[in-house]
């Protein structure tokens, strides 16, 4: 038997995450992240982000029992070592009809036992009202992200 690579460590962890989130299990949700974990949303979610543990499974839990809320996970990539993984996910809202799908990022511990930080992105129009549509609060400059679109490529004559 082959031991289990980081990368299949890293989705066990998602895997199990979003089953304690269907089962509105507070305490496996908390024991899914670090204390100081950030859970990053697009603009207009009320609290967000959700900062720490707790904040984060008191938000799930919440969903599940006021939405009806249930979650699949559609696909998994998880880097080779297993720091990094992004997912794409449906997250029923079965309480009031809705149905809203999209994708996350995950940052993981060093040893792949806990969740540090998760970004969302929904499939969602563009909200043109926004000059730039971004994650609330998330600090795009500080984490080495483009703040400027690449110069022109020169025109060939």
């Amino acid at each position: 038997m082959s031991a289990v690579t980081p990368a299949q460590k890293a989705e066990a962890l998602i895997r199990h995450y979003f089953q304690a989130c269907n089962d509105a299990d507070h305490q496996a949700l908390v024991e899914c992240f670090t204390d100081d974990a950030v859970h990053y949303f697009p603009p207009g979610l009320p609290g967000a982000p959700w900062r720490g543990a707790s904040a984060i499974a008191d938000g799930w839990v919440w969903c599940v029992k006021t939405l009806g809320s249930r979650w699949t996970i559609e696909k998994v990539l998880a880097s080779q070592d297993g720091q990094e993984a992004v997912i794409e996910w449906t997250h029923w809202k079965t309480g009031i009809g809705e149905v809203l799908r999209g994708d996350e990022w995950y940052i993981f511990n060093d040893d792949i036992t806990k969740i540090a930080e998760i970004r969302a992105y929904y499939a969602s129009p563009v909200n043109k009202a926004e000059p730039v549509n971004r994650l609330h609060d998330f600090d795009y400059d500080a984490r080495g992200y483009a703040l400027q679109p690449p110069s022109a490529a020169p025109k060939i004559a």
